[in-house]
């Protein structure tokens, strides 16, 4: 197993009257979901019995396959006052997830085995749900030597990053590829060109022009990606690309798909909603790696997902301290949370807009992260353990700190009004949020 999570008891329980939508099951319909020992045992006509066990009244409510997140930052160890694996794994209950991959850039770096050890013992003592955690494709994230591969990867590592940097030796890529190729994990790719990037504040463009901000041009990141799926082609070796922000890398993407490229590719709630016109603001919140973009970037990531060669939502999930994001924007770090938001804000800025059908949120957040990690996808069938979502869409609510679960507050959605709220979240067979509905 490469996720982990503390134990506890399953839910027997009967969930009356939801609307059960799972789009890969190929599901739509008004059903009683029952369960026992955390497994879905029965999936049956809506019923009035209501004295037959626990459970839970969802009449009016979606539910759904529970989501995965393969990008989290849960800054442990290292820096505990930004976040921690309970809090981390509480805020994705929180959000509907029932499992989330973290990056390995903290300190020290997740770069040998017993920090990775370390990790899932924690992990199996604190995480509210299955976490998996990703080890360094090179030693220290240096870009110079690789890591021992094949010993993560028996030691339990779930992929392999240098997220947070890009690597950027061509030769080392290339070896990474081969290397990973042999441990059956995949590699996880942050990709930026730093000497393009270098000192950028934002999008390079005519907004970064008026603010007199330092530009960072979409090109850094689009020569990234055609360098590593040129390396992928050519050792026939799959690759994933993280958080994608750019139309030039989408068409990247399309044309490799097409010649056959072992690709899977994510895209962030921020980039999919806002574009740098939102960075006016100068709210530090609104900084992130890669830097929200134009608004032609922004189409081209919504088509990308909704024909399915971007196939998921990973939110990216980076905690900061206040006073590291309470500075002016050209000193705040990059980095903004989301696994609290993600839904509602995807539901809120495309799915209610009619950019983006319901089903194709819903499949992009649960089976499209699971395939392109090869984790356990989620499904709402006889058999199946329960990993679900209960959702009430006509609900508003405002994000505001102290709804969250997370240490840290660093949202670009603070103070906004959103459609769409997680109201229960059953991980691994446990009710892992929402638990006051059960009754």
């Amino acid at each position: 197993m490469i996720l982990h999570s503390k134990g506890g008891s399953s839910a027997s329980l009967t969930i009356r009257g939801a609307r059960v939508l799972d789009p890969g099951a190929g599901v739509d319909a008004l059903l009683d979901v029952k369960i026992e020992k955390g497994v879905i045992s029965e999936l049956a006509q809506p019923s009035n019995n209501s004295s037959a066990g626990k459970g839970v009244a969802a009449e009016g409510l979606v539910l759904a396959p529970a989501f995965v997140d393969p990008h989290v930052h849960l800054r442990t160890p290292g820096r505990e006052d930004e976040e921690t694996i309970a809090s981390g794994s509480a805020a994705a209950a929180a959000g509907g997830y029932c499992a989330i991959l973290a990056m390995p850039n903290t300190s020290p770096t997740v770069d040998n085995a017993a920090v990775l050890g370390a990790l899932i013992e924690q992990a199996q003592e604190e995480a509210r749900v299955p976490t998996g955690f990703m080890a360094a494709i090179s030693r220290g994230l240096a870009g110079e030597e690789l890591t021992e591969m094949g010993e993560l990867a028996e030691a339990g590592a779930a992929a392999f990053t240098d997220d947070g940097q890009p690597v950027r030796s061509a030769a080392l890529m290339r070896r990474a590829l081969q290397y990973a190729g042999s441990t059956g994990r995949h590699l996880a790719l942050h990709c930026e060109e730093r000497a393009l990037s270098r000192h950028g504040q934002m999008h390079e463009g005519a907004v970064s022009a008026e603010l007199g901000l330092a530009g960072y041009p979409s090109v850094a990141e689009s020569v990234a990606v055609g360098r590593d799926l040129a390396l992928a082609a050519y050792e026939d070796q799959p690759l994933h690309l993280m958080h994608l922000s750019t139309s030039e890398s989408v068409e990247l993407l399309r044309h490799a798909l097409v010649d056959g490229v072992q690709v899977s590719a994510e895209a962030a709630p921020h980039h999919l909603c806002l574009t740098d016109e939102a960075v006016r603001s100068f709210d530090s919140n609104l900084k992130m790696n890669p830097p929200l973009r134009a608004e032609r970037d922004r189409r081209a990531l919504i088509e990308a997902l909704k024909s399915g060669e971007i196939s998921c939502v990973a939110t990216d999930h980076a905690p900061h301290a206040r006073q590291e994001k309470d500075v002016p924007f050209e000193a705040a770090p990059f980095g903004v949370t989301g696994l609290e938001t993600s839904f509602a804000a995807l539901y809120t800025h495309l799915v209610e807009p009619g950019l983006l059908s319901l089903e194709t949120l819903l499949d992009r957040m649960s089976a499209g992260p699971a395939h392109a990690f090869d984790l356990p996808v989620p499904r709402i069938g006889v058999g199946e353990p329960a990993n679900l979502v209960m959702l009430d869409l006509e609900a508003s609510w405002m994000v505001q700190e102290e709804r969250f679960c997370s240490l840290s507050t660093n949202s670009w959605l603070l103070g906004q009004a959103l459609r769409g709220e997680v109201a229960l979240t059953i991980a691994a067979g446990r009710v892992v949020f929402g638990a006051e509905r059960v009754a």
